[in-house]
């Protein structure tokens, strides 16, 4: 029997992209230009929050698939209780349709797309310049 995270829930495709968001973002941080220890936590947040996720998700959102699409829009579909006061509802939304997204594309297997997918985030927020960092 083959695993299909089509299969899994919103929420759990979610909770595995929240992770691997994160972790490319701690890549990208500690690969990069020299930083304290004190100073990573604080560049780590200012992108994985739900606003500068939902940022990130409208820079991809041309790029991606039908299939992606549908994928991103479960997420950001999900019903949630409630919602972060740092941010609008219409952000959190996107923020977790992307984690949804990047979720689905690691436990598919699909590194290669989301190393792309997550270059195009990372070069449009640095100012447009590439990098060939991402997860293996």
């Amino acid at each position: 029997m083959t695993f299909d995270p089509t299969q899994l829930n919103s929420g759990e495709l979610a909770f595995v992209g929240d992770a691997v968001y994160s972790l490319l973002v701690r890549r990208e941080l500690v690969t990069g230009a020299p930083m304290r220890l004190a100073e990573l936590h604080p560049a780590s947040v200012a992108v994985v929050r739900a606003e500068a996720q939902a940022a990130a998700a409208a820079r991809i959102a041309p790029l991606l698939t039908e299939e992606e699409t549908a994928v991103f829009t479960r997420g950001r579909n999900m019903h949630h209780a409630s919602y972060p006061r740092h941010s609008t509802p219409g952000e959190y939304c996107a923020a977790t349709g992307l984690e949804c997204l990047f979720g689905w594309l690691y436990l598919a297997g699909r590194q290669d797309r989301l190393n792309e997918l997550y270059e195009v985030i990372r070069a449009e927020r640095e100012g447009g310049e590439r990098s060939d960092r991402g997860l293996d």
